[in-house]
């Protein structure tokens, strides 16, 4: 019994752990895409070496959009992101 109960606690407290570093990684992306796209720009296009450099982990997202061109966006929150060429991203910000 005892070994049942560490293992459903032990379960949860590594379930709760791995959400908070998931939500600090899109807060974290979420800051960077922020400081490209700025208060008043709509759009911009970055170099994907500028956002690697800034620890901009591509992996993390709350969602994404396929478009009727078929091109995925990445989205966390209210801002977005898509590969435009290999070098390039595009930031978006959905009003």
């Amino acid at each position: 019994m005892a070994c049942k109960n560490y293992y459903h606690i032990h379960l949860r407290y590594a379930t709760r752990k791995a959400a908070i570093r998931i939500n600090e990684y899109l807060k974290r992306n979420h800051g960077i895409l922020l400081e490209f796209i700025g208060k008043n720009k709509s759009q911009v296009k970055v170099a994907r070496n500028k956002m690697a450099d800034k620890k901009f982990r591509f992996k993390y997202h709350t969602h994404t959009h396929i478009n009727s061109k078929g091109k995925t966006f990445h989205y966390i929150y209210d801002l977005a992101w898509m590969e435009f060429s290999d070098d390039e991203i595009l930031v978006i910000r959905k009003r």
